[in-house]
């Protein structure tokens, strides 16, 4: 059943209330309103689906319960992205495990965060490409470096560096942050126009990476 069936059904007869909820599990409550925000997010792969009412009926409550656990809509919608992204920085760490070569672990850390965003367009565009007037404060620009895991990529820059590899790579910090760039450009193009000829995925990124390598690399 699709979600706009889900809501069309949900209308006719109204939102199945629930019991109201015993001391103590007001925490239960907001994790199945995020629960139920998620699904939604996921089936319809549009933010604007993601409407107090909806979430309410889909749960259960009346919409002024859902104010209770969130200040508005756009904290909702956030609290919903901010959760997924947690798998975000969690790949990206798998994806490096094991790997010895720093520079190798930049660029599988970098083919993680390409391959969720693709995976997850909506919750990309919340996360990495809302107005700062949008973005709660817990999502300024420090958690938002969490989230891309710029931190331990800076680490490997820094690894590479000292090993020789990277011998134009300047402050890792700095180069961490333009890798970041040129990624993020490739993931907000593949999603933003998705009709646009690119070529197959992987081997664009490869051949934008051995484009990163050459220049980081070069000897003076």
């Amino acid at each position: 059943m699709t979600y706009a069936t889900e809501t069309a059904d949900t209308a006719a007869v109204g939102p199945q209330r629930r019991s109201r909820s015993r001391r103590g599990q007001g925490e239960l409550l907001r994790d199945e309103i995020l629960a139920a925000a998620e699904r939604i997010l996921i089936e319809t792969n549009d933010q604007a689906a993601l409407s107090i009412r909806a979430i309410a009926s889909a749960v259960g409550v009346t919409p002024p319960s859902i104010y209770l656990h969130f200040a508005d809509r756009n904290d909702l919608v956030f609290a919903v992205c901010e959760r997924h992204a947690e798998k975000l920085e969690q790949v990206m760490a798998d994806a490096a495990v094991g790997v010895e070569d720093p520079w190798e672990r930049i660029r599988r850390r970098g083919y993680a965060y390409l391959r969720w965003g693709l995976d997850n367009p909506e919750h990309y565009r919340i996360l990495m490409t809302s107005r700062p007037d949008h973005t709660p404060d817990r999502l300024l620009d420090e958690r938002l470096a969490d989230t891309a895991g710029l931190v331990p990529a800076a680490e490997d820059v820094a690894a590479a560096i000292a090993n020789g590899q990277l011998v134009a790579a300047g402050d890792p910090v700095e180069t961490t942050e333009i890798l970041w760039m040129m990624i993020h450009g490739m993931v907000s193009l593949l999603i933003s126009k998705p009709g646009f000829p690119f070529g197959p995925v992987d081997e664009v990124y490869e051949r934008m990476f051995d484009l990163a390598f050459l220049g980081l690399s070069a000897r003076t």
